[in-house]
């Protein structure tokens, strides 16, 4: 839904080697949202946002400096590019994945 997405990739944090990065999309009508990228192995599992008022979903997780492709995952099977990321990248299978770059 045009509209309703938000996202910030922010630098929370810095500690050794990793920097914090938090995501945020809003999406009120969701059960459950999820993010999988080449961070995590595609696994929308491992890495899930937390609901907070209003319908916004926050995960804040440590990476690398480094670029990375991800999607945001609704209810455990609608799959979304970011809407407001920056840059986004094919996904070979005609599709677009989000792109975060982030550097210390």
């Amino acid at each position: 839904v045009v509209g309703s997405q938000v996202h910030a990739a922010s630098v929370v944090a810095e500690r050794g080697t990793k920097v914090f990065v938090r995501l945020v999309l809003l999406q009120p009508g969701a059960q459950s949202v999820s993010v999988a990228g080449d961070f995590n192995g595609w696994n929308p599992g491992q890495t899930q946002l937390e609901r907070s008022e209003g319908g916004l979903w926050t995960a804040t997780i440590p990476l690398k400096p480094g670029r990375y492709q991800y999607m945001f995952v609704i209810d455990g099977k609608q799959w979304i590019a970011d809407p407001l990321a920056a840059e986004g990248a094919g996904d070979g299978f005609g599709a677009q994945n989000a792109v975060l770059d982030v550097s210390i």
